[in-house]
């Protein structure tokens, strides 16, 4: 077989990375494949937390404006991720009977492509971050530089969970600063929560290729640790995430309602970890989607209620 377009033929520990190629989209067939690329659905697990914070740095709405640079920045700024990590990981994907047929290793986007949507993506946080307080200017190369560095943790680190939540708990820090100019301990915590979530929620997600990883030196917590003690490891970063919320919201001011949506958050938490198997792909799939999509939902509706009810 003969190696998708701009993806060279390569071995991962003797398994062959290249895929049968697809006609690469072209015209308005390539927004469906580059939709599908930055797997858009997904933006639920940060933009309600960058929102979060922009509406917990006053306890207030702030101006129409501010919201529309945060929502530009944030979609900026995640479809780069999405985009350099689909680079950085496509011949681990071709090898990957559950991934092979993503956008890059199918054909259906060639590198270019992706390249090309990557600097738009950067140049829309450019010109989100040119519009916020200076200092967003000085500090979006933290994020971006992050994005670079989680797709290369997995070839050496079984913490690279961790790093995903830490990369992407920066979006409320953000959504703070970009309100007040300035960090504060709440936008901390909140951040650390989003790390701990988003680490323990990838850590279920990782059960999908244990045997995969372990055969190609990919590293990951269930395949360092099993499934069942990555579970373990997931319940308590999944624990102190909620902790983080309540200190956060204690942290921001908040009253009873922000609470309440801690709490329901919380037993969104423990119904996915009870919910899942690791000898079931359905449930994981389930756990990893669907449940951690309600949870965002259900934060952000509650601290809109906090900023808006008197």
């Amino acid at each position: 077989m003969s190696p998708a377009p701009g993806v060279p033929g390569d071995t991962i520990r003797g398994v062959s990375t290249t895929s049968r190629a697809a006609r690469p989209a072209t015209g308005l067939a390539i927004v469906p494949a580059l939709l599908g690329l930055v797997r858009f659905k997904h933006t639920v697990f940060a933009l309600p937390f960058a929102l979060a914070g922009a509406l917990l740095a006053r306890l207030e709405w702030p101006s129409a404006a501010t919201i529309g640079w945060v929502l530009l920045a944030m979609v900026g700024a995640r479809s780069l991720a999405m985009a350099l990590n689909r680079l950085v990981d496509a011949r681990i994907d071709a090898a990957n009977p559950r991934t092979a047929g993503r956008e890059i290793p199918s054909g259906r986007l060639t590198a270019a492509q992706v390249l090309w949507f990557s600097a738009g993506s950067l140049a829309a946080l450019l010109v989100a971050v040119s519009r916020l307080p200076e200092i967003t200017w000085y500090l979006w190369p933290v994020p971006v530089a992050g994005f670079w560095l989680y797709p290369y943790t997995k070839r050496f680190t079984w913490a690279c969970h961790l790093v995903l939540g830490v990369v992407i708990g920066l979006a409320p820090v953000g959504g703070w600063i970009a309100v007040t100019g300035s960090f504060a301990l709440a936008p901390v915590l909140l951040g650390l929560a989003v790390a701990a979530w988003i680490g323990g929620f990838d850590v279920i997600y990782a059960l999908l290729d244990v045997e995969f990883d372990r055969a190609h030196g990919i590293n990951s917590v269930p395949a360092r640790f099993g499934p069942v003690r990555a579970l373990w490891i997931t319940r308590g970063l999944h624990a102190a995430s909620v902790a983080l919320l309540a200190g956060a919201g204690a942290a921001a001011g908040t009253s009873w309602v922000y609470f309440a949506g801690v709490a329901a958050c919380a037993a969104v938490l423990l119904f996915e970890n009870l919910h899942v198997d690791p000898a079931d792909q359905g449930r994981i799939q389930a756990a990893f989607g669907r449940a951690n999509g309600i949870l965002a939902l259900i934060f952000i509706a509650f601290v809109v209620l906090e900023v808006t009810l008197p």
